[in-house]
């Protein structure tokens, strides 16, 4: 599972996720992209889980880059617990992503391949998503 190694502080706050994203909207190493078209919090596991499904449905053929990270930790209070005493323990890590972030890109797949693979990906995801492909991107692949 991905997380850090370090962090500067246990727990964090939970914030808000207003606007679109600043960086990371663009498909910069593959040829295709998913990208988020709501803001979410996504685990740890949904990434792994989607980076399967890639992996699976491309047969290991072509490359995946995941251009998420989860690097927020969120906490979680032991079941039938009183109020109070304090914040729970961190529990799970997810990264926030905002409107217009890449998650995913693949390449060296055929176009078919690699739209059918990422459209896996997405179910895998708890937000609504669209392929985007790299502006210079020719057929003739």
């Amino acid at each position: 599972m991905l997380m850090p190694k370090r962090v500067k502080y246990r727990k964090a706050q939970r914030g808000r996720m207003r606007g679109k994203a600043k960086r990371g909207s663009a498909v910069a190493f593959g040829d295709f992209g998913l990208k988020a078209l709501a803001p979410g919090w996504i685990t740890q596991r949904q990434i792994e889980a989607s980076r399967v499904s890639l992996t699976r449905m491309m047969k290991r053929e072509g490359k995946v880059w995941i251009r998420i990270f989860p690097d927020k930790p969120v906490t979680k209070k032991p079941a039938e617990t009183r109020m109070g005493k304090g914040k729970g323990a961190p529990e799970y890590w997810v990264a926030v992503v905002k409107p217009g972030r890449i998650l995913f890109e693949v390449g060296g797949t055929s176009k078919e391949v690699a739209i059918e693979a990422l459209t896996l990906a997405s179910h895998k995801l708890p937000i609504k998503t669209k392929i985007s492909v790299r502006p210079d991107y020719e057929v003739s692949h």
